[in-house]
């Protein structure tokens, strides 16, 4: 049952990391900066949290769960800012792939530390 739970975890980081590149890379080249900022930077934060959770989660770190906490904080706040521009497709992709993450992360917090 751990198991099956970090694969998911694992698999809902992956996605969001690719979602969140992907985002921030559209978004570079579709003009106003200044506007984008705060999504562009959250991008880029989403995406190196969700990688570390990944690594945290394979390698059985015993912070595991402080690092899944940090992923579940920032793929909310990245997904709020990317749901202002959900009239982007790339926007809209990536706010549901931080959604899921953040939900797999919050799972994660449940399971006992001792067993995580």
């Amino acid at each position: 049952m751990k198991q099956k739970k970090i694969d998911s975890c694992i698999a809902a980081c992956s996605a969001c990391v690719i979602a969140c590149l992907q985002c921030l890379n559209n978004c570079l080249s579709e003009g106003d900066l200044k506007k984008m900022a705060r999504c562009l930077k959250l991008n880029q934060d989403c995406a190196n949290v969700s990688l570390l959770t990944m690594q945290a989660l394979a390698g059985d770190s015993e912070f595991a769960k402080e690092i899944c906490k940090l992923c579940e904080d920032i793929c909310n706040a990245c997904a709020e800012e990317c749901e202002k521009h959900s009239h982007t497709d790339h926007c809209k992709k990536c706010a549901e792939a931080c959604r899921q993450c953040a939900e797999e992360c919050r799972k994660m917090n449940k399971v006992d530390k001792g067993n995580l």
